[in-house]
């Protein structure tokens, strides 16, 4: 018997909208996987969406216009309990 894989949510560049279900990056879904993956270490969660933000808005940043707000999309998440599986 086998077993369908579910698929990563992962952004894709330089939308950063999810690849698998097209909504912004982090979608709820990998919000969910990564609160889950770093549950025992939220502080390294925070950093390495601060370092994704930072990527993020390198590629959204169009022509010198105004920055983006990215905060609530990519960190203000992150303060929530990690789900239980």
């Amino acid at each position: 018997m086998t077993t369908a894989q579910e698929a990563e949510h992962l952004h894709g560049r330089p939308d950063w909208n999810c690849l698998v279900c097209g909504r912004p990056w982090p979608c709820s879904t990998a919000q969910a996987s990564l609160l889950y993956e770093y549950r025992a270490f939220p502080s390294l969660l925070r950093i390495y969406l601060s370092a994704q933000m930072y990527e993020a808005l390198q590629d959204m940043v169009i022509d010198g216009g105004q920055p983006l707000n990215l905060y609530e999309r990519f960190l203000a998440w992150a303060w929530r309990e990690p789900p239980l599986r």
